[in-house]
């Protein structure tokens, strides 16, 4: 099979590493080029332009950063699909919000091309050593079609249903570790106001029950004060967007996400959207 992978940033030029890792026969493009030169370096085959590296492929994947970007490549007329062959597959990756998901899929399906959107769950580390968790939107014939390159970025597929079911339990699971870094980070501050130590309460917290396992990771970014991106926060405020606006949608109150968006808006507005969205901690901790 010939694959194309478009979009090469922190998660996508990891996935598309592990692809050649298992020998398969990739193409890649990006806007921008140093990405492109480092996996060309692994074995990967590039092409000046998006519609020149779908040309001819079976598959095309993308991992771009928003709805916007995904629409100017790929939906645009004159865009990716236009350039794809007959009866070819397109896997979003990309975070986007269902009712984008749907549409693509719709123009997608009347340029004889098939649709499958799938997200992932994890973050740099995950990317890099293929344990991402894939959130699939599709018809099970096609998920099965897709499955085994799937398996070669990531250590678990879940099939959540028809398309756009995917990228609806994304969105899910990123209003909530949006939320937990901001309540973990709540209770540290005000821990360390009552007298407890910093050190006490990074150890402990993130052990604890009622603690989402991933503030384990978060609390050592916090305690040396590094927010080395793993996952940006302007991506974060990215996300509790397209969550607002669905339930905008759907009229369904999102009162709680809502609020934490404007937190992460205003750290974004204060310079940390290019750091790690965990990075809200020393935003609160600075207010």
């Amino acid at each position: 099979m010939k694959i194309t992978f478009i979009g090469l940033g922190i998660m996508g030029s990891r996935m598309a590493a592990n692809l050649l890792k298992n020998g398969v026969d990739v193409t890649v493009w990006n806007r921008s080029e140093a990405p492109v030169e480092e996996l060309k370096a692994k074995g990967a085959r590039s092409a000046p332009s998006a519609n020149e590296a779908v040309a001819g492929a079976d598959f095309v994947f993308s991992m771009l950063s928003t709805p916007e970007v995904v629409e100017m490549i790929f939906l645009e007329e004159g865009g990716v699909l236009s350039n794809m062959q007959n009866g070819a597959i397109w896997v979003d990756c990309s975070t986007v919000n269902p009712s984008f998901s749907l549409r693509a899929a719709a123009v997608t399906e009347k340029a004889g091309i098939r649709f499958i959107d799938a997200p992932v769950a994890g973050t740099k580390p995950q990317a890099a050593n293929a344990e991402l968790v894939f959130f699939v939107g599709a018809e099970k014939s096609l998920l099965e079609t897709i499955q085994p390159y799937l398996n070669m970025m990531g250590n678990k597929v879940l099939h959540i249903g028809e398309t756009g079911k995917g990228a609806s339990f994304k969105m899910l699971v990123n209003i909530m570790l949006a939320q937990s870094m901001a309540i973990f980070s709540e209770a540290v501050l005000l821990g360390e106001k009552m007298g407890l130590s910093k050190t006490f309460l990074l150890n402990v917290i993130p052990n604890l029950a009622v603690s989402a396992p991933f503030t384990k990771a978060k609390a050592e970014m916090v305690r040396h004060d590094d927010y080395e991106v793993q996952f940006p926060l302007e991506l974060m405020h990215k996300d509790l967007h397209l969550a607002a606006l669905t339930a905008y949608e759907l009229k369904q109150p999102l009162y709680l996400a809502n609020m934490t968006k404007e937190l992460y808006a205003e750290a974004s507005k204060k310079g940390m959207g290019r750091l790690d969205f965990a990075a809200i901690h020393k935003f609160l901790e600075e207010r």
